[in-house]
């Protein structure tokens, strides 16, 4: 498993090659699959230039199929069938074939009438697992780990307990979140998102892999990125800052 903690703009050219950055790294180590941040693709905004996702999308997923490796990439993306905007996990196979989305459950959102902010900007699908190389994988996009209250007008459904009782050993979880730096930042924040992490994979008996978007890269991520194991401790963990690579091999029983 390799973890990409990368840099996440609105510039669709400059994310595709830092996520290429990232896909040779992730060869150079032999991964066998790379997670990147929520919308690592397009920037994390619904006013994407589809076009430019898409062609981004095709030169990343020939150089990693090149070398055989699966991507699990963040992006926000306009699906063909109903033309509306997902934020988005998109899973490909090491040959690059499309194995399907996960799109973000848990929007933020006010909790004013009407609600304001990405909840009125992306659609939603139901939860569901993927098959890759023979392993039952959920994804869980940000706040849809840890339904931060004051981040969205929904209740807390337990979506990793969810994909856990659905058979998923490993959970692959891509951030971008919110922080400036100042003390609730660092004191609470942080905190909040590792603890729940930790507590998450423990209660499901899971892997946790996870990714957070490391911009801007003069304070510190809004969580930890790396891999967590079913009993809530860390295989690996990235510093908490800055560009950042890790990778850890999963032994399943």
């Amino acid at each position: 498993m390799a973890v990409a903690q990368i840099p996440v703009l609105r510039d669709i050219e400059t994310n595709t090659k830092t996520i290429s950055k990232a896909i040779d790294w992730a060869i150079a180590k032999k991964a066998e699959i790379l997670l990147t941040p929520e919308g690592s693709l397009s920037g994390y905004t619904h006013e994407i230039d589809q076009e430019r996702v898409e062609a981004g999308l095709k030169k990343l997923l020939a150089q990693a199929s090149a070398a055989n490796l699966a991507l699990a990439i963040g992006t926000c993306f306009v699906e063909p069938d109903d033309g509306k905007c997902y934020n988005q996990i998109r899973l490909y196979s090491g040959d690059g074939k499309f194995l399907g989305f996960h799109a973000k459950i848990l929007r933020c959102g006010t909790m004013t009438n009407p609600t304001k902010g990405e909840i009125n900007n992306y659609s939603t699908r139901l939860l569901r697992t993927f098959e890759i190389k023979g392993i039952t994988v959920g994804f869980l996009i940000c706040n849809d780990m840890w339904a931060n209250p004051g981040c969205t007008p929904m209740p807390d459904p337990h979506l990793s307990q969810q994909l856990a009782e659905k058979g998923a050993k490993i959970i692959f979880h891509a951030v971008n979140g919110w922080r400036d730096g100042n003390e609730w930042s660092r004191q609470v924040g942080w905190p909040f998102h590792e603890s729940n992490l930790r507590m998450r994979a423990q209660a499901g008996k899971l892997w946790i892999v996870t990714a957070d978007n490391c911009y801007p890269m003069n304070i510190p991520c809004s969580a930890p990125s790396g891999v967590i194991k079913p009993n809530g401790g860390w295989a690996v963990k990235t510093p908490g800052q800055d560009e950042q690579m890790a990778v850890y091999t999963i032994e399943l029983e």
